[in-house]
C-alpha cells in the first residue's frame, strides 16, 4: 500500500524515473553545494564501490541530472555539479516525502515517535554491528 502510493506521488510529480539513489546522490549534492564534491567524496559517504559509482554517475550526467566540471588547482579532478534539472527533481522529491511523511505519522505523538526513532536507531545499530562494516 506505502509502495502504491509512493509510486502515485512519484507520477503526479514527474519523479517516477528517478531511482533511490539517484535520489540520495541528489540531496547529498544539494546540502554540500557549498564545497566541491568529487566521485570519491559519494563513493566514502553512501560506502559503494568505485565502479559502482562510476556507472551510477554516467547515467545522472546523460539524464542531465549532475555535470562534471574542472577545477583549476587539479586538472585531474572533476567536481560533481547539479544541474537545474537535477536540482528541480531533488526539491520535487523533498517535498513528496515530507508530503508522505507528514501523512504517514498524522495522529501519532511527538512521545510515540520519539520512542519509535531510539529504537529503530538502536536496531539499525546492532544489525551495524551483527555485520560489520563492508568495503569494496
Amino acid at each position: 500500500m506505502m509502495s502504491r502510493n509512493l509510486m502515485a506521488a512519484a507520477r503526479e510529480r514527474g519523479v517516477d524515473e528517478l531511482t533511490a539513489m539517484h535520489g540520495w546522490i541528489l540531496g547529498y549534492l544539494c546540502r554540500n553545494e557549498h564545497k566541491d564534491i568529487f566521485q570519491k567524496d559519494i563513493e566514502a559517504e553512501f560506502k559503494i564501490c568505485r565502479s559502482t559509482v562510476t556507472n551510477i554517475l554516467k547515467l545522472m550526467e546523460k539524464k542531465g541530472y549532475i555535470k562534471r566540471e574542472s577545477v583549476p588547482y587539479d586538472a585531474r579532478l572533476k567536481k560533481l555539479v547539479l544541474t537545474d534539472t537535477g536540482r528541480e527533481l531533488h526539491e520535487k522529491t523533498k517535498d513528496m516525502i515530507d508530503m508522505l511523511e507528514e501523512q504517514t505519522v498524522a495522529g501519532i505523538s511527538k512521545e510515540d515517535l520519539d520512542t519509535f526513532y531510539r529504537v529503530i536507531d538502536q536496531v539499525k545499530n546492532n544489525v551495524k554491528n551483527m555485520l560489520g562494516e563492508t568495503s569494496c
